[in-house]
């Protein structure tokens, strides 16, 4: 296959494939797909395993030289990356670069992922931070910048530590110190993609990088500002991410419909997305009502949940055609809570009808909740004729934080009742999100959150010791109107 060839292979080219570039490489299993432009994956070179990374299309002779740069910049500085096997381009037609390819190494951000449940920077969060911080540090030292900094370009092998995606790396001015500047922007890029529940411990973890770096005083206030800058044009493009085909979603949009679903399910849901209505019919009803039907699934791989929004007839339909549907508003908003680390079960799929952009019936499909709602799981507390018996603290501690999480992000359920909050792997869960919303302002958000916060108290008797409990317990003045 020559690189044209490749180029115009799409998303999914047919593995293993051979390429006439290098002497000859066969491309064994792909890691990253950008259709047309990047093609990145395990190859086969000259009988040994390495990374390629294949450019193509009409931005390649850019991309391939700033990756290309990225690379001798990293190791111009000494700092530890996968060795540049072999490169070359062909004038207008795109280029290659073949690097070792690191065995059983795993990244920080799987690493991060085991430990991601702890309690707010436990000891083994603080040692896979630690190693990020120490390696961004060297990379400043060394007046050099990592503009895609994530846990996932630092892989870990046999205790070293590698920085990859040269494409990323820009050299303000190698071999000296990176500006201050520079350093508190690319900080908080890295701290704005950690929870927000670490933000108290910012200052801790900033040691690990100033004991490699300390050649600027980096004020916490600014750093604090820069992170919540990058966060909010975080948020602001992962929203637009699911709501148009990319990597992460597979979004088909026209007159007679939309369908949006996770492009890492989209296999596993292609036989529900043709037919709901028969997926609907065959599962577990859980609901049939005259505005819902929900049923629990079985996909092949797993349990879902699908929820049919329903046309009452002409009346309604009036009311709903010509605005988003319900199911889109809970795909948009469950994506955001996920995002937020604010748990929810994982929208999977949404789907329109629609007879020339007028829409009509949809659907929504999300991961399957198992466990049990707070009424359920609070009800043993409640019967306590004595009161005496509590829930467990751990759960009074899982509420403090989800109501934690929801204050800090502005969000208001808009439906609090106890049975659309479920306990599920240690958290409490939200469920049913037609009516959430994230505030603009300080005012509208202290308005719907005494709302959620009375209508969440009214799941019981108001004399009874678990309603006074939650009373004192949860948040009531923390929020000032905006002036």
């Amino acid at each position: 296959m020559t690189l044209e060839e490749l180029a115009r292979s799409g998303r999914a080219p047919q593995l293993p494939l051979h390429l006439d570039i290098a002497g000859g490489l066969e491309l064994q299993g792909l890691l990253r797909v950008l259709p047309g432009q990047r093609y990145v994956g395990v190859a086969l070179w000259q009988g040994r395993k390495v990374l390629a990374k294949i450019l193509v299309g009409r931005k390649a002779e850019r991309h391939f030289q700033r990756e290309l740069e990225g690379v001798r910049a990293l190791q111009g500085q000494g700092l530890d990356t996968p060795g540049l096997l072999a490169e070359g381009r062909l004038a207008g037609r795109g280029g290659w670069l073949l690097f070792d390819y690191l065995d059983a190494a795993e990244s920080l951000w799987d690493a991060w992922r085991r430990v991601e449940r702890d309690s707010p920077l436990s000891a083994e969060q603080q040692g896979v931070l630690a190693e990020a911080l120490v390696a961004i540090a060297r990379l400043h030292l060394a007046g050099l910048v990592q503009e895609d900094l994530h846990l996932d370009n630092l892989l870990r092998q046999d205790g070293r530590l590698y920085l990859i995606d040269g494409g990323g790396i820009r050299a303000e001015s190698p071999g000296t110190v990176l500006s201050r500047d520079k350093v508190l922007a690319n900080l908080g890029v890295f701290f704005a993609q950690l929870p927000a529940t670490l933000d108290p411990f910012i200052e801790e973890l900033l040691v690990h990088y100033l004991l490699v770096n300390g050649e600027h005083a980096l004020p916490l206030e600014a750093l604090q500002k820069e992170i919540a800058r990058v966060r909010r044009w975080r948020l602001g493009d992962y929203m637009k991410k699911i709501a148009r085909d990319c990597s992460l979603f597979s979004v088909v949009r026209g007159a007679f419909g939309l369908q949006a679903a996770r492009r890492d399910c989209l296999a596993e849901l292609a036989p529900l997305l043709r037919d709901p209505d028969r997926a609907l019919a065959a599962g577990r009803s859980l609901k049939q009502g005259a505005t819902a039907t929900v049923a629990e699934v079985d996909s092949g791989a797993r349990q879902v949940l699908v929820k049919r929004y329903n046309i009452k007839g002409p009346l309604h339909w009036l009311t709903r055609f010509w605005r988003p549907s319900r199911a889109w508003h809970s795909w948009r908003e469950g994506n955001r809570l996920a995002f937020l680390g604010i748990a929810t079960p994982r929208p999977l799929a949404v789907i329109e009808r629609r007879f020339l952009w007028l829409r009509g019936r949809a659907y929504l499909i999300t991961e399957y909740l198992s466990g049990h709602d707070i009424i359920a799981r609070f009800r043993p507390y409640l019967d306590d004729p004595d009161g005496a018996g509590m829930p467990p603290e751990s759960e009074l501690v899982a509420l403090d934080q989800l109501f934690a999480a929801l204050i800090r992000e502005r969000i208001s359920h808009g439906d609090f009742k106890g049975y659309n909050l479920f306990w599920q792997d240690g958290r409490w869960t939200l469920i049913d999100l037609d009516a959430v919303q994230q505030h603009r302002s300080e005012r509208s958000f202290a308005r719907a959150y005494a709302r959620d916060r009375a209508r969440f108290l009214r799941n019981w008797p108001a004399e009874s010791a678990l309603y006074q409990m939650l009373d004192r317990r949860l948040p009531k003045d923390s929020f000032k109107p905006d002036a």
